[in-house]
């Protein structure tokens, strides 16, 4: 007669998640913990790609180096910081991804001394000889263009016989002549010993950029100039 069941009851006003499934249950304490944790192992991740990017570009592209003394004057000075393109003489199973040109500013081991690197820029070829005539360097007997030369730096004007470059081989110079051990005294540089080119200065700030290749249209001597003329 009388249904003394007790029923199911809510207080007026209140709202279950039972009610309606679209409501989201967020509790906020796990959700904070979840979502301190998450973000820290994004932070990590992305810290550690970042160090892989760098030591990828520091082993295979680009690599700092630093200037020491001054046989690269009025160039380079002492303790410049430069860029060195790796990737440009980078060879993968024979085949080239650069090639070294007359001009180049390149840092290659020091062949007397092989854990020592020297900075030096490329004046003979492969295949040319090369002759340091009055200071002068003539490249198969035509004078070479060097605006880049200080004669602050170029006063002694000393002369060295002509020297045969070797294939996979390179007559390297510093720019001041008057102070630098180079190919004039021990020889050639071993295509194998050279790991990079600077083409880029990043300190001194007054003096950032990109490094000057120099133009080297080899001029042939006046005089035989003036007979390919009169013929």
């Amino acid at each position: 007669m009388f249904d003394f069941q007790k029923k199911k009851q809510y207080d007026f006003g209140f709202i279950a998640a039972d009610d309606d499934r679209d409501i989201e249950v967020v509790r906020l304490k796990k959700e904070s913990r979840q979502g301190i944790w998450a973000e820290s192992l994004k932070l990590v991740r992305d810290i550690i790609l970042i160090i892989a990017v760098f030591v990828l570009l520091g082993v295979f592209v680009a690599q700092p180096v630093v200037v020491e003394g001054t046989s690269m004057l009025p160039v380079l000075h002492d303790g410049e910081r430069l860029l060195v393109n790796k990737l440009v003489y980078y060879k993968f199973k024979g085949v080239k991804w650069g090639h070294i040109e007359r001009g180049d500013i390149i840092v290659f081991w020091y062949p007397k001394e092989p854990d020592k690197s020297y900075v030096k820029r490329v004046i003979g070829m492969p295949g040319e000889t090369v002759e340091v005539r009055n200071g002068k360097i003539l490249i198969n007997g035509t004078e070479l263009n060097e605006p880049y030369l200080d004669k602050e730096h170029n006063q002694n004007l000393p002369s060295f016989p002509p020297r045969k470059v070797d294939e996979h081989y390179f007559f390297v110079m510093g720019d001041n002549r008057d102070n630098s051990s180079d190919s004039r005294y021990w020889g050639l540089v071993p295509e194998k010993y050279v790991y990079g080119k600077a083409f880029f200065r990043y300190w001194k700030p007054q003096d950032a950029g990109f490094l000057d290749h120099g133009d080297y249209n080899i001029e042939p001597p006046k005089d035989i100039a003036e007979e390919e003329k009169e013929r």
